[in-house]
């Protein structure tokens, strides 16, 4: 899919050294990507990146879980089929000290790879090198509907409770006008409800592994979690919720159909835009639940780009790197889009924008990117870092089963007791074959 956009004089971008203007060797890159709306957008401003450098560009966008897997699968056998590949904080620092990808240590001064947020650059390094720069940076937050919220006769804390939250979504639920008073993420997958569930699982106090690398999900604190998370949606949530992921909530929230929605900062501007959104003048913020044992249930994350080991492209790659995630393609699309429609969470410069800061999800999306701390996700002592994932190369697969089995019974094919057992079992197997 490709949206074009009308460019200005202010998208000028300037040519970077050695581009193939100057050493005359155009090349195509093929890229894939997540069929995100801030990416899908990106596509749009191809033809400024072409202009500027004499590269073309070949999409491969893909569903979220779908483009996991491509990705990795290529990666792994070495495929060569991407150029450059979207990526995030899981895959990079691992992916990085396999030599899988390639360093972005000599990225250009201009770009200044000092200005990307701390959080960011740290979970997109392995010993402290750059392996994948981040195209936009999120945490999570609660996005809700101002006017529901009013007329239930509540009203938000800016750092609520799960109790709260869910006395809100039953209060704000109306069957008879298609309105679910809570939308949240229920597919299937480590990085769709998988990453929701864990992040919530973290202010129940709960943990993936113990210290010693025990699987922990035959304690009280996940039963806690996904009793509460599916009572709560099958009193105010939408039907079918466990095969709803990041994009379907995001529709269902559009449409007016949704009370409350948990989930990536970078929404905050899809949900605000009155060209998509049917109640984009009613919407507010606030951080993502807790349930005062310490831990909100925000994740850390960066939809970012890297390039893989095996590319013959490398020069190219590295010039398309700095044009999607520098300054000057921030400036571009609030040229023509807005403030509000740029790409989030990735450079300090952007926060110090006071016309970024007069757009209203600004400040609480930074909020939130501060208070998610990789390194100390837990109530309890954990042996990992990551908030909504475990930074071990075994996570993705064993996580992966372990969503489908909490996607069961959020859909009543098993009970929460059966595919807590069940995701006991796979990761206590996949662990000690993997050698914990």
């Amino acid at each position: 899919m490709t949206i074009k956009y009308a460019l200005t004089g202010a998208s000028a971008l300037a040519l970077v050294a050695g581009s193939a203007f100057a050493d005359g060797h155009a090349t195509t890159l093929t890229i894939a990507t997540v069929n995100n709306g801030d990416m899908i957008r990106m596509q749009g401003y191809t033809d400024d990146f072409t202009e500027k450098t004499g590269h073309s560009v070949e999409w491969v966008t893909l569903e979220e879980n779908v483009l996991r897997q491509r990705v990795t699968t290529d990666i792994t056998t070495k495929g060569g089929a991407f150029d450059l590949m979207t990526i995030g904080m899981y895959e990079a620092p691992i992916w990085g000290a396999n030599g899988w990808l390639i360093p972005l240590d000599d990225l250009s001064d201009e770009y200044n790879v000092g200005d990307i947020l701390p959080a960011m650059a740290g979970g997109l390094s392995h010993d402290g090198t750059l392996y994948a720069a981040p195209f936009y940076g999120e945490s999570s937050m609660v996005m809700y509907r101002t006017d529901l919220m009013e007329a239930a006769g509540l009203e938000m804390p800016d750092a609520p409770t799960w109790e709260f939250i869910r006395e809100a979504a039953a209060a704000m639920t109306d069957r008879d006008a298609e309105i679910n008073g809570i939308c949240l993420r229920g597919k299937a997958g480590w990085g769709e409800g998988g990453a929701f569930i864990t992040a919530m699982s973290n202010s129940f106090g709960a943990r993936w592994f113990d210290e010693e690398w025990n699987a922990q999900f035959d304690t009280e604190a996940w039963a806690n979690t996904l009793n509460f998370y599916k009572g709560m949606m099958d009193e105010s949530g939408p039907a079918g919720y466990a095969t709803n992921g990041f994009n379907e909530n995001l529709n269902l929230f559009q449409q007016g159909k949704c009370g409350m929605w948990i989930d990536a900062t970078v929404a905050a501007s899809f949900v605000t835009n009155p060209d998509d959104s049917t109640v984009a003048d009613s919407v507010g913020f606030a951080l993502a639940p807790d349930n005062g044992l310490g831990k909100r249930s925000n994740w850390l994350w960066a939809w970012a780009l890297g390039i893989p080991a095996g590319t013959q492209k490398e020069a190219a790659a590295k010039e398309f790197i700095e044009w999607a995630t520098g300054t000057a393609y921030i400036e571009m699309v609030a040229a023509n889009e807005g403030w509000a429609n740029v790409p989030p969470g990735a450079r300090q410069s952007l926060y110090d924008n006071p016309e970024y800061q007069a757009v209203p999800f600004a400040q609480m999306t930074l909020d939130s990117i501060l208070s998610a701390d990789p390194n100390d996700s837990t109530v309890d002592p954990s042996p990992y870092v990551g908030i909504q994932f475990a930074a071990i190369p075994e996570f993705a697969g064993i996580a992966t089963q372990v969503s489908q089995e909490f996607s069961a019974a959020y859909a009543g094919q098993q009970t929460i007791e059966e595919a807590l057992e069940k995701a006991q079992a796979i990761t206590t197997e996949e662990m000690e074959a993997a050698g914990y």
